[in-house]
């Protein structure tokens, strides 16, 4: 991707080793996706990559790439800094350009529809976070945490998502955090609310698949992203279909030696985590990804 001549966003933090993400403080907004995309979405509108924390979506954060909560407002650690002046990695500055981006991006597209885009922001950790959603290790992967509205990240995660899940290029970085950006706008817009409300009503099943569609439809967001930058360069698509179909719940549960439970899936099949990655790459239009009334499975 063509980002060396973004200035970083200033939107981040470094919360040191195990450090404090703010707690929650700050109400999830109620707007419904009919609303935001007025006219586009359709009805029924509702994390990439937190790979190997399937289950934190249930325990309050959304989408590790694979799943937001509320908790008191925390203090700040004594370690934690903010600012652009925290880009001070070759890794930590690739992501602060990728969200500066998303900035950009979904600030044009909600200005579009009349709204005004509150960005998230990107938080630095090494070994573990604990944030309005709860305590994180660095093994739990990327995630979002919508009482926060932060995405949570170790960069670490960038050489397993390369060695272990053979996911390389810098796209298939960019494609992490514009998944859990993915769940900020779902944040923003009330889609991750309307899964909440069935997780708690519904069965074990019924909360599983509508957890897939919330994902699938970060996936789409993150290709819309990527789509609207106009920064793509040749062989990113590849580095992103890659980089899906590595982190699809079926390939995930093959290489755990175990059974296809589909039923199980709470982020979507590599197949259908490719699809929608590609629908909004295809067509750069949020209204493209409704996974709910556009059938995600």
């Amino acid at each position: 991707m063509r980002l060396d001549d973004l200035d970083p966003s200033s939107n981040v933090d470094d919360l040191g080793a195990g450090g404090r993400g703010g707690g929650g403080g700050i109400p999830i907004l109620g707007m419904l996706l009919p609303f935001l995309f007025r006219g586009k979405m359709g009805c029924g509108s509702i994390a990439l990559i937190a790979i190997l924390g399937i289950g934190y979506l249930m325990m309050g954060g959304l989408g590790n790439l694979t799943g937001g909560g509320s908790g008191p407002v925390g203090q700040r650690a004594p370690t934690e800094q903010s600012g652009a002046g925290v880009c001070n990695t070759t890794e930590r500055l690739f992501s602060c350009r990728v969200l500066a981006s998303t900035e950009q991006v979904w600030g044009k597209i909600f200005a579009a529809n009349g709204q005004t885009y509150e960005p998230p922001r990107l938080k630095f950790y090494t070994e573990g976070a604990t944030s309005g959603c709860g305590y994180a290790s660095s093994a739990a992967g990327p995630y979002y945490c919508p009482s926060d509205r932060g995405v949570f990240l170790d960069t670490g995660f960038f050489d397993e998502l390369q060695n272990r899940f053979g996911a390389k290029g810098d796209f298939a970085e960019a494609y992490v955090i514009a998944h859990e950006v993915g769940h900020h706008i779902q944040n923003l817009t009330g889609a991750a609310q309307q899964v909440s409300a069935i997780q708690q009503r519904g069965s074990k099943e019924e909360g599983n698949a509508a957890s897939v569609k919330l994902e699938l439809q970060a996936d789409c967001y993150a290709g819309v992203w990527a789509k609207q930058s106009g920064r793509l360069e040749p062989g990113d698509i590849e580095e992103g279909m890659t980089a899906a179909n590595a982190i699809g719940d079926d390939t995930l549960q093959r290489q755990s030696g175990g059974s296809v439970v589909p039923d199980s899936f709470t982020h979507g099949s590599s197949a259908d985590r490719m699809r929608w990655l590609k629908r909004g790459l295809d067509t750069g239009d949020p209204a493209q990804c409704d996974t709910f009334g556009g059938g995600a499975q």
